[in-house]
């Protein structure tokens, strides 16, 4: 299969995983505002607020390929970018397993108590573990090998990519980072009508408002390509399609990482009792965010655009 082709179908592969990503960190950014989150025991706080960091960790990991795809390579396919979503995707999958079995324990601890909400917990972790690496781990065995070597044959290989396949490309990657970025903004104003906002300081109301805004703001830039490629070249390739596009998806993603960093502090304010641990996370999870989708992305960029620009010429 051409590495266009194959680049655009992990995407497709990653938009599936970050729709369920991103509305299991919705659930976990709601939670600690309900009125019931008080009536949780102490370890049960706690274990959401871990679960919080584990899908944190899966949605920058899953939303990393993407930029790095159009900071590094210019959105030109390669076997490098193929490789690196399937790396990343499959590494994701890892703390999304482990946040999915302490979610399903959590609310099987309020219905069942301590007991069945162990055995829930380790059994979905167990089962998404199972199917997600131990079904494919098994069946590599007994084939996929031809395909597997044909991938690997195909690691270092840059291909000019067509301007159609491009923004294709330019284009799924704004639906990758989209959806999340609509429900967290839902999530984010569903809080405001909340017992539990109402009895925030006013400097955290003060954050989650910024938050808000900066969430808002990411949501306008990433709809905005398919707006301007209707309006503009009613809907044929351009290359300023896609250029505008990759900077709108890149610039996106900014006011995302500060407005996801932003809630995150309001929400670890209402499961930890210590204020430096909440300012820890908000701003550990803000370092994430931009090592994985900027600094990672322009290290790379410096040794893979020499290559891009031998292939195109």
């Amino acid at each position: 299969m051409e590495l266009g082709k194959k680049v655009k179908t992990a995407l497709d592969e990653t938009r599936i995983l970050i729709l369920g990503a991103n509305i299991l960190l919705g659930f976990q950014l709601r939670g600690p505002f309900e009125s019931a989150f008080k009536a949780l025991p102490p370890l049960a706080r706690d274990l959401d607020g871990l679960a919080l960091i584990l899908m944190l960790a899966t949605v920058a990991l899953l939303i990393a390929p993407s930029l790095d795809h159009r900071i590094a390579a210019g959105g030109e396919a390669s076997g490098r970018i193929h490789g690196l979503i399937s790396k990343t995707a499959a590494t994701a999958l890892l703390p999304f397993a482990l946040a999915l079995g302490l979610d399903v324990g959590i609310g099987v601890e309020r219905m069942a108590g301590w007991s069945w909400s162990l055995a829930a917990g380790l059994v979905f972790a167990a089962l998404a573990l199972l199917l997600w690496f131990g079904l494919g781990l098994a069946r590599r065995s007994a084939t996929g090998e031809r395909e597997r070597m044909m991938t690997a044959s195909q690691a270092d290989a840059v291909e000019a990519t067509p301007l159609h396949e491009k923004i294709q490309q330019m284009l799924t990657e704004a639906r990758v980072v989209l959806p999340g970025a609509q429900a967290l903004l839902g999530f984010q104003l569903s809080i405001i009508v909340t017992n539990g906002f109402e009895q925030l300081p006013p400097s955290a109301k003060l954050m989650h408002g910024v938050g808000v805004c900066l969430l808002a703001i990411a949501v306008i830039l990433l709809m905005t390509p398919a707006a301007y490629h209707r309006l503009v070249f009613a809907g044929e390739d351009a290359a300023e399609v896609h250029r505008v596009g990759s900077i709108l998806i890149v610039a996106a993603t900014v006011p995302l990482a500060l407005g996801i960093s932003a809630d995150v502090y309001v929400v670890m304010t209402k499961i930890s009792v210590w204020p430096p641990l909440d300012a820890g996370v908000a701003a550990g999870t803000l370092a994430g965010f931009v090592l994985l989708w900027y600094v990672a992305p322009l290290l790379r960029r410096r040794f893979l655009r020499p290559a891009i620009e031998s292939r195109r010429a």
